[in-house]
């Protein structure tokens, strides 16, 4: 079975696992973070958290408010989505 992701047609680019992250919305538009997961009481994406940004055009989570919160979730350190994006 497919998975069908639809994100906002600005989004940038999945880059490849363990790059950078971009903010292109595909691990959060699939699964919810341990942080989103007790937030908002769900496993599965896609995560209410996840908000798109007209300015920056790209998602930002609106969990990730502080030092703690996006290192919790791992905000920054680099892509952990296996997904291909396509």
């Amino acid at each position: 079975m497919d998975l069908i992701v639809t994100l906002h047609k600005d989004a940038p680019a999945k880059p490849a696992q363990g790059q950078p992250c971009n903010g292109c919305g595909l691990c959060c538009a699939v699964t919810t973070c341990p942080l989103g997961r007790l937030r908002f009481w769900r496993m599965n994406g896609p995560c209410p958290a996840l908000t798109w940004d007209d300015k920056a055009t790209r998602y930002v989570c609106r969990l990730a408010t502080n030092r703690l919160t996006r290192r919790w979730i791992g905000a920054g350190i680099g892509c952990d989505c296996s997904l291909p994006a396509g």
